[in-house]
């Protein structure tokens, strides 16, 4: 599945590289910035109420390219996320690739919106210090839609994401008996600050 999901993300990544000569091609860039970021609910047995996390500040980093006009453009992602959820005494600290692919329309002057899927893939994650190798799906489908602010080659861009369905890693705390469940699944807030080279 590793595999599988950088092929698909070079596979659309590429062609905005080699589409760079044409006209229509805004360009490639780099982008970086903050997630305010909480996952879902954990669960620390059977018999007990689900936690709600609370939110903490993640960073993320990455590259792009935009291809279209000012009117339309696709803007497929490759970003690299560090994410962090508190549930009372524990933290669940996560790390993954993401690859939105993303639709913007402009709407008014530098001003655009802009949605669609982003594909993620797990690459480590950590419970309380342990690390949690248990996860329903490394490779999940969520999504992103916000708003940009683009000024020549500098853009600002705010969006929220959404992990589609539970995705839930089980692990046993404590040495207990008792399995414990915490939905991975992302809920957060992006600010992110991009260039085009």
């Amino acid at each position: 599945m590793k595999h599988l999901f950088f092929i698909l993300t070079v596979a659309l990544i590429i062609p905005a590289a080699t589409m760079a000569q044409s006209q229509m091609v805004t360009g490639l860039g780099v982008k970086a910035g903050l997630n305010y970021n909480s996952n879902g609910d954990y669960f620390e047995s059977i018999s007990t109420n689900a936690d709600n996390p609370d939110r903490n500040i993640g960073y993320h980093v990455g590259i792009f390219g935009k291809i279209g006009n000012s009117r339309l453009y696709f803007k497929p992602e490759l970003v690299y996320t560090a994410t962090k959820s508190d549930y009372s005494d524990d933290s669940f600290e996560m790390q993954k690739l993401d690859a939105p692919l993303l639709v913007g329309t402009r709407i008014i002057g530098p001003i655009s919106v802009f949605g669609g899927p982003s594909l993620q893939y797990i690459l480590d994650s950590e419970f309380d210090g342990i690390s949690i190798d248990n996860i329903k799906n490394d490779f999940s489908v969520g999504l992103n839609f916000g708003v940009a602010f683009n000024i020549k080659r500098i853009g600002i861009d705010l969006r929220y994401e959404r992990g589609f369905s539970k995705n839930e890693a089980t692990f046993l705390n404590n040495n207990s008996v008792d399995t414990s469940r915490l939905d991975t699944r992302p809920d957060q807030l992006i600010l992110s600050l991009s260039v085009i080279l």
